[in-house]
C-alpha cells in the first residue's frame, strides 16, 4: 500500500512537472504567420514598427530604412527601458527582426513581458531586402 502511494506520487510529480513544461513551450513566441507584404503594408501605414535587435556593428554594415534600432543587449538595461518608453508605441505592433530570426524570437518575448503587441519575423536582414524592403542609405 505505502509502495503504491508514492508511485502514485511520483507519477503526479513527474505528470505535472511535464504538463507545465508543455505549457512553457506552448508559451514561446514563434515567428509571426503574417507575410512580407502585410509587414510592409503596416509599417508603410504607420500601423506596425520594425524593430532591428541586432548589435551595433551589423547595424552599421547596413539597415533598413525605416527600422527602428535597439540591439538585444540594451533590451533589458535602463537604455533599452528608455528606447522603448520614447520610441516604441505599445498601441502598434513590433516587428522583430535581425540577422536571422533567433534574436527577433527572444526579443519578442521580452517585449511580450512588456506589453507589446509583437511579432518575429523569421527572415533575416538579407532576406527583408531581397523581399524588397528598401535599405538606408
Amino acid at each position: 500500500m505505502l509502495r503504491r502511494r508514492f508511485v502514485l506520487t511520483i507519477c503526479l510529480v513527474i505528470s505535472g512537472f511535464s504538463s507545465g513544461l508543455y505549457a512553457q513551450d506552448a508559451a514561446k513566441p514563434t515567428h509571426t504567420t503574417d507575410d512580407l507584404k502585410t509587414v510592409k503594408a503596416n509599417v508603410s501605414s504607420g500601423k506596425a514598427v520594425l524593430l532591428d535587435v541586432r548589435e551595433q556593428a551589423e547595424w552599421d554594415n547596413g539597415h533598413l530604412k525605416d527600422a527602428k534600432f535597439l540591439p538585444m543587449s540594451e533590451l533589458t538595461n535602463s537604455k533599452g527601458e528608455s528606447f522603448l518608453k520614447l520610441n516604441i508605441d505599445k498601441k502598434k505592433v513590433v516587428y522583430t527582426h535581425c540577422g536571422a530570426g533567433a534574436r527577433a524570437l527572444r526579443a519578442a518575448a521580452m517585449l511580450k513581458e512588456k506589453g507589446y503587441d509583437v511579432r518575429a519575423l523569421k527572415p533575416g536582414f538579407s532576406d527583408l531586402l531581397d523581399a524588397g524592403f528598401p535599405e538606408a542609405k
